[in-house]
C-alpha cells in the first residue's frame, strides 16, 4: 500500500518483529505501534520513511538494541516515542537534522552513555517535551538545554498586524508587556497568563479594540488597570487574577455590556464597588481576595443571568441585600470572610447551603443552617423593615400596571401573527444559521488531513475556519453509515433544546440529501482522553476537579433543568472537550435520548453507548434512564483520578474498575491513583503534610465515584446532589492551600 499515510495499530496483543518492509511505505506520516509485545531490534530499514511526522514504538517491552542512527533522516518528524521498551547502547541520533522536532520520550529503557546528544536538540526550536528518566545514562547536562526555554515577549510579534489569537500562557516569560502590543489591531484573543510577567499592564491595550478574550492572570502585574481596558466594549472574557494590581473598580467597568466572566481575584484591588446597570448578561463575577469596602450593591441583584459571585476576603460591610434572592441561577455565592452584618436572606440561592459560603466572624442572624444565632426583632428594626419593604411594594405596583400594558399589547400582536403566520426555523429557538456547502470546503480545504481533529461512529470532525473568520469544529456525517441521518437528527434535536456553559454550543448546520455536518464551537485543548493519556499532558488535582464539576453541571442541566430531560447516553473521556481555558464541555450528543412527561427511562433499541462506560441494568432490561449517565459519570470520575481505562487488560473476569477502586477504599487509595497527583508541580514527592490533606480529598472523590457506578441504580444518587457534594469537595481542598 504505497500511498499509506497513517498507520494506527496500538494497543493490541502483536508479536513477533517489526517488520523491515515498513520501509518501503514511504508516504507514511504517523505510524503507531505502541502497547504490543514485539521483540527485536527497530529495523534501520525506518530511515527511508522522510515524511514521517509521528514515530510511536513505546511500551513493547521486548525492544531491543540501540536506537538506529539512520533514524536522524526523518526530517519531518515531531515526535518520537521509543518509552518503556529494553534499548540499549548510547543515544547517536543527530537531532539537528530535526528542526520541526516537539517531542521526545524515551524513558524507561537501558540506554547508556553520557547526555552530549542533547545538545543537538538546541536546533529543535519547537521542542517542548523532552524524557529521558530511568535510564543508565551518565554525565552533565550540557549548557545549550537552555537555548530551549523562554525570555521575555519578542517585539518581533508586534509586527504581525495580522495576528487574530496570540497564546503564550504556562510558559516562563518574564520582564513587561511590550507597549507595542497594541498595535495588534486584529488581535480578537490574548492569552498571557499563568508566566513571570511584571510591570503594569500597558495603556496601549485599549488599541486592540476588536479583543474578545483577555487574560493576563497568575502573573507579578502591578500598579493600576488602565482605563483604556474599559473602553474594550467588545470583551466577552477579562481574567486579570492572581496579580499585585491595585487601585478601584470605576463604573466604566459596566461599559462592556457582554462581559461574560470577569475576574480580579486575589490581587489588591480597593474602594467601593460600582453598581451595575440593569440587564447586563454577565455569567461570572470574581472579586474575591481584595480589598473592596462599602456595601454590596443593591443592583447585583439585577443580574439575572449570574451563576458565579464570589466576594470573599474582602473588608465589605453593611447587610446582604435582598436583592441577591433574584438571581435563579446562582451556583456559587461566596461572601465569607466580610464584616457584615444583619439578617441573612431566607429565600432563593440562601436556602441552599451548598450554594451560598458565609465563613467568617460576620454579626449576621438569621440563618441556623449556616450557623448563625436567631435575630432580636425590636420596634426600630419592625420600622425599617417597612420602610424596607415600601422601597420594592412601590415600583412593583407600577411594574405591574406596565406589565399588563405589555400582556395587552403581546396578546395583541399574536393574534395579528395567528392571522399571518411566518415560517418558524426548524434548527432552534436561537435561530442558528444555515452553512452553505462550499463554506465547509473553503473552510477546511476540501476536508484535508492536515484539519483533521479525530474520526468518530458516525463520521469524521475537522477544524475549519469560516468565511467571517470564525474558528470552527466541523462534524461531517458518513452517510454511507447505518444510522449517520438518525445520529445527526437524534445530535440537532438535543443541541438546539439545550444551552448551557458546559455544553459544546452549536453554531450553524449544513444538510442535504447527501451530506450533513454541524458547525461547533472549536474546542483548541481537545479532549480530556488526550490530557490523561498522553505523556506530553498533565493535569493537576485542581484541573481534574474542576473538570468533574463542570460535566456534572452538564448533566445535572440535561437532566433537572430542562422541560424535556435529556439522556447523553455516552459520558466518556473522548466526548469532554476543553476550552482555551481548560473548562470542559460534554460533547457528541449523536446517540442522546429526549424524555417528556413524566417519563425517567425509555426503551433503546441500539446500545446506548460505549463498552466500560453502560450502565449494568441495561442488560437486563434494555431501558436507558438519567441513572444511566450517572452510572458513566461515575466510571468517568474513576477513570479521571486513577488514569485508568474501564476496558483495561487487567480487568478480567469478575475484576473491573469500580470493585479494583472500593478494593482499595479508603486505605489503599495511594496504590490506585493516577502517580502524578502524588507529585508536586516540580515532579518531587509531596510532603507528608500535603499527602494527609490531598488523601481526604480523594478519598471523598473515590467514594462518590464508588456511588455513582453502584450496580443498583437506586443506590446512585441524583446529579443535582453529585453538583454540590462536587463543589464542596474543591472547597475544601482548597481552604487547606
Amino acid at each position: 500500500m504505497k500511498q499509506l499515510n497513517y498507520l494506527y495499530i496500538g494497543d493490541n496483543y502483536l508479536t513477533g518483529k517489526i517488520s523491515s518492509s515498513l520501509g518501503n511505505l514511504t508516504n507514511l506520516v504517523d505510524i503507531t505501534l505502541d502497547n504490543n509485545s514485539f521483540h527485536g531490534n527497530i529495523p534501520e530499514e525506518l530511515r527511508r520513511l522522510t515524511n514521517l511526522k509521528r514515530l510511536q514504538i513505546g511500551h513493547c517491552g521486548g525492544i531491543t538494541g540501540s536506537i538506529p542512527v539512520s533514524l536522524s533522516n526523518m526530517s519531518s518528524l515531531r515526535i518520537m516515542d521509543l518509552e518503556s521498551n529494553s534499548l540499549d547502547g548510547p543515544v547517536r541520533l543527530q537531532f539537528g537534522t530535526m528542526p520541526l522536532l516537539i517531542s521526545l520520550l524515551l524513558p524507561g529503557n537501558r540506554l547508556t552513555g553520557g547526555l552530549d546528544f542533547l545538545a543537538s536538540l538546541s536546533n529543535c526550536r519547537a521542542l517542548d517535551f523532552v524524557e529521558v528518566s530511568a535510564n543508565e545514562l551518565d554525565g552533565i547536562l550540557p549548557n545549550t538545554v537552555g537555548e530551549n526555554s523562554f525570555g521575555t515577549i519578542p517585539l518581533e510579534i508586534t509586527t504581525l498586524e495580522g495576528l487574530q489569537r496570540l497564546t503564550l500562557s504556562s510558559n516562563g516569560i518574564y520582564g513587561s508587556i511590550p507597549n507595542e502590543l497594541g498595535r495588534l489591531r486584529n488581535l480578537k484573543q490574548l492569552y498571557l497568563d499563568s508566566n513571570s510577567l511584571s510591570g503594569s499592564i500597558p495603556d496601549s491595550i485599549g488599541n486592540i479594540i476588536g479583543l474578545d478574550q483577555l487574560t493576563l492572570s497568575a502573573n507579578r502585574l502591578s500598579s493600576t488597570i488602565p482605563e483604556s481596558v474599559w473602553g474594550l466594549t467588545r470583551l466577552l472574557y477579562l481574567n486579570l487574577s492572581q496579580n499585585l494590581l491595585s487601585g478601584f473598580l470605576p463604573s466604566a467597568l459596566w461599559n462592556i455590556k457582554d462581559l461574560n466572566t470577569f475576574d480580579v481575584s486575589r490581587n489588591r484591588l480597593s474602594g467601593n464597588l460600582p453598581s451595575p446597570p440593569k440587564y447586563l448578561e454577565i455569567n461570572t463575577l470574581y472579586l474575591s481576595n481584595n480589598s473592596f469596602a462599602g456595601h454590596i450593591p443593591e443592583s447585583f441583584g439585577d443580574l439575572f443571568n449570574l451563576e458565579g459571585l464570589d466576594l470573599s476576603c474582602n473588608n465589605l460591610s453593611g447587610f446582604i441585600p435582598e436583592s441577591l434572592v433574584n438571581l435563579q441561577h446562582l451556583s456559587i455565592l461566596n461572601l465569607s470572610f466580610n464584616i457584615l452584618e444583619g439578617k441573612v436572606p431566607n429565600v432563593g440561592a440562601f436556602m441552599n447551603v451548598n450554594i451560598v459560603s458565609l465563613e467568617g466572624k460576620a454579626a449576621l442572624c438569621g440563618a441556623p443552617r449556616f450557623g448563625f444565632p436567631s435575630c432580636n426583632i425590636t420596634d426600630s428594626t419592625v420600622s425599617n423593615s417597612w420602610r424596607h419593604l415600601l422601597r420594592y411594594i412601590l415600583p412593583a405596583i407600577a411594574s405591574t400596571g406596565i406589565l399588563v400594558l405589555c400582556f395587552c399589547i403581546l396578546l395583541g400582536l399574536r393574534r395579528r401573527r395567528a392571522k399571518n403566520p411566518t415560517p418558524s426555523s426548524t434548527l432552534s429557538p436561537t435561530k442558528h444559521r444555515l452553512t452553505p456547502y462550499y463554506e465547509l470546503v473553503r473552510a477546511t480545504d476540501n476536508f484535508r488531513e492536515i484539519n483533521l481533529l479525530g474520526r468518530g461512529a458516525f463520521g469524521s470532525v475537522y477544524r475549519g475556519l469560516l468565511d467571517d473568520g470564525l474558528l470552527v469544529a466541523i462534524k461531517v456525517l458518513n452517510m454511507q453509515i447505518d444510522g449517520a441521518s438518525r445520529s445527526f437528527d437524534a445530535e440537532c434535536r438535543a443541541l438546539r433544546m439545550v444551552c448551557h456553559r458546559n455544553l459544546v454550543r452549536i453554531i450553524s448546520t449544513c444538510s442535504n440529501l447527501d451530506f450533513k455536518a454541524l458547525v461547533l464551537q472549536f474546542m483548541p485543548n481537545g479532549s480530556i482522553e488526550r490530557w490523561l493519556y498522553s505523556h506530553n499532558y498533565s493535569l493537576s488535582l485542581l484541573q481534574r476537579i474542576n473538570i468533574a464539576i463542570d460535566v456534572a453541571s452538564a448533566t445535572e442541566y440535561l437532566h433537572h433543568h430542562h422541560s424535556h430531560v435529556v439522556l447523553h447516553c455516552d459520558l466518556k473521556p473522548t466526548n469532554i472537550l476543553l476550552d482555551e481555558e481548560m473548562v470542559a464541555h460534554v460533547s457528541d450528543f449523536g446517540i442522546a435520548k429526549l424524555l417528556s412527561g413524566d417519563n425517567r427511562s425509555v426503551t433503546s433499541a441500539s446500545t446506548p453507548g460505549t463498552i466500560g462506560y453502560i450502565a449494568p441494568e441495561y442488560a437486563s432490561t434494555g431501558r436507558v434512564s438519567t441513572r444511566g449517565d450517572v452510572y458513566s459519570f461515575g466510571i468517568l470520575l474513576l477513570e479521571i483520578f486513577t488514569r485508568k481505562k474501564p476496558i483495561d487488560p487487567m480487568f478480567t473476569g469478575e475484576s473491573n474498575l469500580r470493585r479494583w477502586v472500593n478494593d482499595a477504599y479508603p486505605a489503599g487509595l495511594f496504590d490506585i491513583v493516577d502517580c502524578n497527583l502524588l507529585r508536586d508541580e516540580d515532579g518531587n514527592e509531596r510532603p507528608r503534610s500535603d499527602l494527609i490533606s490531598l488523601q481526604t480529598c480523594l478519598s471523598s472523590i473515590m467514594e462518590l465515584g464508588i456511588i455513582c457506578s453502584s450496580d443498583s441504580p437506586r443506590e446512585r444518587l441524583a446529579m443535582k446532589d453529585v453538583v454540590p457534594r462536587l463543589r464542596k469537595i474543591k472547597m475544601e481542598y482548597l481552604s487547606v492551600y
